[in-house]
């Protein structure tokens, strides 16, 4: 398994923070990898709410159908799945101040045959858990403007 973590602040307290980052379709604001994200059911984001995601990571393009399986006051599970790999996002959210602090940590296994790609993997993710960091810290901090 191979597994990336961040720890950052940004300015918008965890009920603007945990709402915004429930919806997984804002994922192609944030999500250096996603190209695209669609909600595949209707309603309220809720635990059960799911998306077709359709990301491209070192120039090789991927779908996975992300399910929010946790979702309480500061805390986010999504788990991505197919026949290659499953990428469960745990994203942690606390106060700080009058902001918040997250810990974002993506935990990503390789089934089959793409378990050999698994080292390679971990570089790959390592510099696209900095470039989340960056950017999902910038469009946070845009939500309070």
């Amino acid at each position: 398994m191979t597994t990336v973590s961040r720890t950052f602040t940004v300015g918008p307290a965890p009920d603007v923070v945990v709402p915004y980052l429930a919806d997984f379709g804002h994922a192609e604001q944030w999500d250096p990898g996603t190209e695209r994200c669609t909600r595949n059911d209707d309603g309220p984001v809720r635990v059960g709410s799911s998306w077709h995601n359709t990301s491209k990571i070192a120039g090789i393009s991927t779908e996975l159908t992300y399910t929010l399986e946790q979702l309480s006051a500061d805390r986010i599970v999504l788990v991505g799945r197919n026949d290659t790999a499953t990428s469960t996002e745990t994203i942690d959210v606390v106060a700080d101040g009058s902001g918040s602090r997250l810990t974002y940590t993506n935990d990503l296994e390789f089934k089959g045959v793409a378990k050999l790609a698994a080292p390679l993997g971990k570089v790959v993710f390592e510099k696209l858990g900095n470039d989340t960091e960056r950017r999902l810290t910038d469009v946070l901090n845009g939500l309070g403007r």
